[in-house]
């Protein structure tokens, strides 16, 4: 697995043990911006000017954590980049996540057939966080940058809920719900829920929602404030509540304006551990080109719960959704 993948799990997981803190996210926001960019290197001036930091508290932090190893700082020309501790921590995290050496290959292989990225999606208790990218032709151009975190609330997040207990359905549901509770709301996610549980896959249609949020998420790029970047995504969650998001009939010879296809990727249990998503897609697809595509994305995501279950000596088969 490469480096900055492992650097993802750690700090999206890190991030989530957390009660906010100004300083944390300080240092959490030069993580995000070095995982951005993994082949470039970061000077102090130019991280206080992108981050908008007091030169002392940036020089503070960096120093800290070169100390400890999660950078590293080129003596000559005094720049940073991520460090081996990040490698540490990241492989930690990785561990927990087995399915995740088995993805490469198959979205590698998945992207040259379909001639569309795709992208694995985690979970933690508050968000749902991109992972990995596969081909994109210019990652450092794409909005969705490796590291994102979207709330894990409705309607986002729906291929997870899909297969979880009743419990976290209802907490999933409840979430979100405006201030008033909206039946029609309620109605809505739970038919998007019965759909993808009963065929096995989700598929999202395109929103001015997500138009907005990739404006966003490409402005932001000049201010990497994890709290504006938080900012972004609720609205963008509390926009899709209002908007038709998910398809949940589908007829094979009609076109669809489809955002994502996404399917679960099982691990340990019987909920899904990760979600291989499309990225966004061009165009308008018709209901058989749907079928084709998930069904593409289904035997990956089958391939790789089975290697790791075989690499775990878990006898049992993962839960039908194939």
């Amino acid at each position: 697995m490469l480096w900055p993948e492992m650097a993802t799990l750690f700090h999206a997981y890190t991030l989530e043990r957390q009660l906010f803190s100004k300083p944390t996210a300080r240092a959490l926001a030069i993580l995000d911006l070095l995982m951005a960019h993994p082949h470039k290197a970061f000077g102090l001036t130019e991280l206080t000017r992108t981050l908008n930091l007091n030169k002392a508290t940036c020089h503070a932090i960096l120093s800290t954590m070169t100390t400890y190893g999660f950078l590293i700082q080129d003596e000559r020309h005094k720049q940073y980049r991520l460090g081996p501790s990040i490698v540490a921590a990241g492989n930690a995290a990785f561990a927990q996540f087995p399915a995740l050496e088995y993805a490469r290959p198959e979205l590698e292989k998945l992207t040259s057939e379909l001639g569309i990225g795709c992208g694995v999606i985690g979970r933690s208790a508050k968000h749902l966080v991109l992972l990995a990218n596969y081909g994109i032709p210019k990652p450092l151009d794409f909005p969705f940058q490796l590291g994102l975190r979207l709330p894990n609330t409705g309607p986002l997040g729906a291929t997870f809920i899909a297969w979880s207990p009743a419990k976290t359905l209802e907490a999933w549901l409840q979430k979100a719900q405006p201030s008033e509770f909206d039946d029609k709301l309620d109605q809505r996610l739970r038919i998007a829920v019965i759909g993808i549980r009963a065929r096995g896959y989700e598929v999202t249609l395109k929103t001015q929602a997500e138009q907005d949020l990739e404006v966003a998420l490409s402005n932001g790029r000049l201010n990497w404030s994890l709290e504006q970047q938080a900012q972004s995504t609720e609205l963008y969650r509390e926009a899709l509540c209002s908007e038709d998001y998910h398809l949940n009939r589908i007829e094979p010879d009609r076109m669809y304006p489809v955002c994502n296809i996404a399917v679960p990727v099982f691990g340990r249990g019987s909920e899904p551990e990760l979600v291989f998503s499309t990225g966004s897609i061009d165009g308008s697809l018709s209901g058989k080109q749907i079928t084709e595509i998930a069904t593409q994305l289904q035997s990956a995501a089958k391939n790789v719960t089975l290697a790791a279950h075989s690499a775990s000596g878990l006898d049992s088969q993962p839960p039908s959704s194939f």
